[in-house]
């Protein structure tokens, strides 16, 4: 029988999910398991071979069913992830290669899992026939306790540590420790979902009046204000309306949203439904990380609860109004945090940029209006719609209002997710975590992860604003505070930013996908003091080509790939200047 495109085309939605079932099931995805899902979805197996091929969590290659992948990113770096790495070449194998004394187990290199206040970490994940496979994230590890996860056949499953959260203001983490994240009873009690029942009351007009008196911008780096994208998604006549929330946390140093959902998942549940309202959505998609195996749980779990409770689905909270909420697991891909990427890798597509204009609020996901929020940004709707925009003004700077997360690893006496006003000087933020860890020189401070900017200790009196960051030409990008103390190997770490971008590039515009080897290459000549010509002319390529990066790349990746390193190489003397 015929099939026509669009019935064809309804299918490939359910791509990523189906990817995920079989490597859940036997930890790699067969020819003939592949050929058999393109089959029923009706996609053409070289496409879907070309997106199974895009992601760093799945393999079309066989490969042992248990797999421990060990951060080796700049956070895990600091705490010695090269010698953890190096030991465990030692005694159990290169990376990827089947155990000698276990072959259903191996073990690879990864890059940051989001887990950098309990640095150096791991995830093991072990695929399961049944459709019961485990994901288990490991904190503060070392060589016995990784060959323990691989080696050990019946090992009670790992309890999960509570994240270290602390503040001078605690508003969206006020929760986090004192109620049960399972339980939607402690939640209510804790004044769950009361911001929902006020948000029905006052209509979408009212919610979106409300966020922008509180001048709530987007906290995932770009700053953009929310209530100016929900206002264009809900005038939009063209239906149906879409609400994602973009979970896909994985700029290095970043950890922030994983603690929200882990510890509060269902304040990410009445955010999403909050924010569709004002919209107009009739059907959101949460697109959690697939390094967040926890999070995916706990969110899921949130989900089913919250649909029980008359939270979500048909006739919520009794009114006539209709949301869902559909969870989407990522497979390791940096770019599927850029909002048209991820529109792809929900509808089956490869993770790839779109070209805008038209942007999201007018054609998003499926080609219709979209809402596009990460989770931060979206847990602040509660307090706002429950105290009102005013008292959230109130709080920061004029120009940049309410508290943000901070994300402090590396060499910190206490890591973990601080949450401050807006404006709080960084030096302030730093003593809050104990400052330097054991007494040492603080070296530099990498503010707003790989994508951000090196400061020095002499600017570490900058308030911690939007403008304020401006005002040195940093950004404050998604909260990542990372000390680096006089011990640091500032070179290594510029290596391995480096090396992050090349990998993560999709490759789809040559700006990026070339500039970006071309950048590492570069970076190895000076580590190796051997340039071409001289360094100063190496330093003159290096400002050229994340030029052309900037100019000339479809998304933000390419856009940022250099600037951390290009503000590390201009305030420090980082390699020899031959």
């Amino acid at each position: 029988m015929a099939v026509g495109g669009d019935q064809a085309r309804a299918q490939r939605h359910r791509l990523l999910p189906a990817l995920h079932g079989l490597s859940d099931r036997i930890g790699w995805i067969s020819p003939g398991a592949l050929n058999y899902v393109c089959e029923r979805l009706r996609v053409p197996p070289a496409d879907a071979y070309g997106v199974a091929s895009f992601y760093a969590l799945f393999s079309t290659t066989p490969r042992a069913p248990q797999i421990l992948h060990v951060c080796d990113d700049i956070a895990c770096r600091l705490a010695g992830a090269e010698e953890l790495c190096a030991q465990l070449e030692q005694k159990l194998g290169p990376p990827h290669e089947p155990l000698p004394q276990q072959q259903s187990a191996c073990w690879t290199r990864s890059p940051c899992l989001g887990m950098c206040d309990r640095a150096p970490a791991a995830l093991f994940i072990a695929a399961d026939p049944g459709g019961s496979p485990r994901g288990e994230p490991l904190g503060e590890v070392d060589r016995p306790r990784l060959e323990q996860a691989l080696l050990s056949e019946d090992r009670p499953p790992a309890q999960p540590a509570r994240a270290t959260v602390a503040g001078t203001q605690r508003t969206l983490l006020r929760r986090i420790g004192k109620i049960d994240p399972e339980s939607i009873g402690d939640y209510r009690k804790a004044g769950g979902f009361t911001a929902l029942r006020r948000a029905i009351e006052i209509g979408p007009a009212g919610i979106i009046h409300e966020v922008d008196v509180a001048k709530l911008t987007g906290r995932g780096g770009a700053a953009f204000p929310t209530a100016r994208k929900w206002e264009a998604v809900a005038r939009e006549p063209a239906r149906p309306h879409y609400l994602i929330c973009n979970a896909d946390e994985s700029e290095p140093g970043t950890f922030k949203d994983r603690v929200i959902m882990e510890e509060d998942p269902f304040a990410v549940i009445e955010a999403m439904t909050i924010a569709a309202i004002a919209g107009g959505c009739e059907r959101g998609y949460l697109y959690v990380r697939g390094e967040y195996p926890l999070a995916s749980s706990r969110l899921q779990k949130a989900i089913d609860e919250a649909r029980a409770a008359g939270m979500l689905g048909d006739g919520i909270c009794g009114s006539p109004l209709r949301f869902d909420i559909e969870m989407r697991r990522g497979a390791g891909a940096y770019i599927c945090g850029e909002e048209t990427a991820l529109f792809n890798s929900i509808e089956g597509l490869r993770g790839e940029p779109r070209n805008k204009p038209p942007f999201p609020v007018r054609k998003g996901l499926f080609g219709k209006p979209t809402i596009v929020n990460n989770v931060e940004t979206l847990a602040n709707v509660i307090e706002i719609v429950a105290k009102g925009g005013e008292a959230f003004a109130s709080v920061g700077t004029p120009g940049s209002t309410g508290t943000k997360l901070f994300c402090l690893c590396g060499h910190i006496a206490r890591p973990g997710l601080y949450e401050v006003p807006l404006g709080t000087m960084l030096a302030e933020l730093l003593a809050l975590a104990g400052g330097v860890r054991g007494g040492k020189r603080l070296q530099a401070v990498l503010l707003g992860g790989a994508a951000g900017s090196f400061l020095t200790p002499a600017e570490i009196g900058v308030p911690l604003s939007f403008e304020g960051a401006r005002a040195i030409g940093a950004t404050l990008g998604s909260g990542v505070v990372m000390v680096l103390d006089e011990t640091a190997d500032l070179g290594g770490i510029l290596v391995r930013i480096a090396a992050f971008f090349r990998d993560e590039s999709c490759g789809q515009c040559v700006p990026c996908r070339v500039g970006t080897v071309r950048q590492e290459e570069l970076l190895h000549r000076l580590r190796r003091g051997r340039p071409l010509g001289s360094a100063t002319q190496e330093r003159d390529l290096l400002a050229q080509i994340g030029q052309v990066m900037r100019d000339a790349s479809i998304c933000g990746l390419g856009q940022t790939a250099s600037s951390a390193i290009e503000s590390a190489l201009s305030k420090f003397e980082v390699f020899n200047r031959a």
